[in-house]
Order: C-alpha cells, then sequence, then structure tokens
C-alpha cells in the first residue's frame, strides 16, 4: 500500500501540476512492483485483480485521490495478496513483496537525479515555462518519490514497512508489533493530522534527516 501527503499550502500551477503527474506515475510504478514481485513469488491475486498493469486506474483508490485533492493526504489502492501462498514458496515472500513498492520509488528517485549528476540541470528561474519546467519537474519527481519512500517504510500499519519491520524484527518484538497493529491507522492519522497542530512535527524527525543524506548522495544538495 502506498499513502502520499502533499502540501498544498506553498505552490503554483506548475508545480502542482509536477507533482500530480509524478504522483500518477509515483502511485502505479509502486503497486505495480507490489503485483510483479508477488505474482513472481506464484501469488496470482494481483493478477486475478487486474493489478499487473501501467494503468493508473487499475491502482488509484476514488476516496484516496480526492483526500489528496481535498486535504493533501492520500493513498492508493492496496495490492491484494495470499500470504500463505507466499509464505508457502518462501519465508521472505511477503517481506520481498512489501520492500518492492518503496525500492521502486527509490529507483524511480535515481533515474529523475541521473540528469542533475551529469550536471545537464539546475532548478531554474527562467521566464521561458518550457526551460523552468523540466528541471523543477525533475527535482519535485525525485523529492516526491524519496518521500514516498521514506514514508512507507515506518514499521507502522498498513504502510510497508510494518511487514518488513516484521520479517526482521525477533520474535518478542513481533508480538509487540501484533498488539499494536489494529491501532496503526490511528496512530498514522495522529502523526499526520494531529501533532503538526500542536507544533510537534514527528514525520519531519523520523524523515528528514535521511531526506537530507538521500538528496546530497543523489544530486550533491
Amino acid at each position: 500500500m502506498i499513502i502520499y501527503m502533499l502540501n498544498f499550502l506553498n505552490f503554483d500551477v506548475p508545480t502542482l501540476i509536477a507533482r500530480v503527474i509524478t504522483l500518477l506515475i509515483a502511485f502505479t510504478i509502486h503497486e505495480l512492483a507490489h503485483a510483479v514481485v508477488a505474482d513472481r513469488f506464484g501469488d496470482d491475486t494481483p493478477r486475478m485483480h487486474g493489478r499487473l498493469t501501467l494503468n493508473p486506474i487499475a491502482h488509484l483508490d476514488v476516496m484516496g485521490s480526492l483526500m489528496l485533492i481535498v486535504a493533501g493526504f492520500g493513498w492508493a489502492k492496496p495490492v491484494p495478496i495470499n500470504p500463505y501462498a507466499l509464505q508457502r514458496r518462501s519465508p521472505a515472500a511477503v517481506m520481498w513483496v512489501s520492500l518492492a513498492g518503496p525500492a521502486s520509488n527509490f529507483l524511480l528517485a535515481i533515474l529523475a537525479a541521473v540528469p542533475w549528476r551529469l550536471g545537464v540541470l539546475s532548478l531554474s528561474n527562467s521566464s521561458n515555462p518550457v526551460i523552468a519546467f523540466i528541471p523543477n519537474f525533475l527535482f519535485e519527481f525525485m523529492l516526491i518519490n524519496l518521500t514516498l519512500m521514506l514514508f512507507n517504510l515506518i514499521p507502522i500499519a498498513p504502510l510497508d514497512g510494518d511487514k518488513i519491520a516484521d520479517y526482521f524484527f525477533p520474535p518478542s518484538w513481533s508480538r509487540v508489533m501484533d498488539r499494536i497493529r489494529p491501532y496503526g491507522p490511528l496512530i498514522l492519522l495522529a502523526m499526520v493530522l494531529v501533532l503538526p497542530t500542536l507544533g510537534i512535527n514527528v514525520l519531519g524527525a523520523i524523515m528528514g534527516p535521511p531526506l537530507q543524506a538521500l538528496l546530497r548522495l543523489l544530486i550533491g544538495v
């Protein structure tokens, strides 16, 4: 499953267009990556539900898309899988399926960073909208995909990080996660919508340092 927060407070029309295009691509590739890896592990559930496709309509959730537009917080349809079929193939199969989504966003960010690393792009304030749009779009594309990756790696259900962490955590930690898991959506809502109104930026504290480190690694800023 992929979830994203979009800040509508400070944007211009080109930036909004860049973000919408990016999210269409990023949501689609993220969910497709889950579906492809599950299919490779022998789970035909995503195929049966029509999720092995690049068609964004198959992956976008109506309510999640509307919420993204209205509130800046949205999500795509989670890819249905059969954990029992996956675990029969490999104990790590569910973890790999979950990791595939964030990994796809990281690969998309790397692709967007290549022109920057080659020195052919820089953030532009040109009066020519075409000249300004391309570098700004690629920067937004890279930034959003890195944000998607980091956010969805947080080990709280229903994010991908929950299943990834569950595979690596010792049994004692897994039992604690089992007790917390039913409250995962409420915890996320509190982190995203409630705590910021109180001046508590938990997500910024969690995601800010690795995001800055990845930007330095990819484009040197």
